[in-house]
């Protein structure tokens, strides 16, 4: 069964699109810790980060890395911070997180409601700085 990300890949299931290649594509989290809560995800379905070719891994930090540098412009924060916990949806990815605290990665805390409309701004400030 497809994960709800390859569903995403797939165009089944809509997000706030950030970045995309052949083999990688990043999006907003529908339930963020803070603004600017970005998944990135290689587009081959593999549960566990650690499964995956080195390749693609290598890949995918580079990706992540762009795409960081961009959601720090576009989210003024003192960095963009990577979390891999791979236990909420089981297909391989990062969450980048921009951050002043630590507590803007604990995952235990409430997410922030945005509106789609809120989400689809975030995301087009992130894009203007790829």
């Amino acid at each position: 069964m497809a994960s709800i990300f390859t569903k995403i890949i797939n165009g089944e299931i809509p997000c706030h699109k950030i970045a995309e290649n052949e083999h990688y594509l990043a999006f907003l989290d529908i339930f963020p810790l803070v603004k600017g809560h970005t998944l990135v995800i290689p587009k081959i379905e593999v549960d566990y980060i650690f499964d995956l070719e080195d390749d693609v891994l290598g890949g995918l930090t580079i990706f992540s890395k762009t795409v960081a540098k961009a959601v720090e412009k576009a989210c003024p924060c003192a960095r963009v911070g990577i979390v891999v916990a791979g236990l909420e949806v089981p297909h391989a990815h990062v969450h980048l997180l921009p951050m002043n605290n630590m507590q803007d990665m604990n995952f235990v805390r409430p997410k922030l409601e945005l509106s789609t409309e809120e989400l689809k701004e975030i995301a087009e400030k992130i894009k203007k700085e790829l």
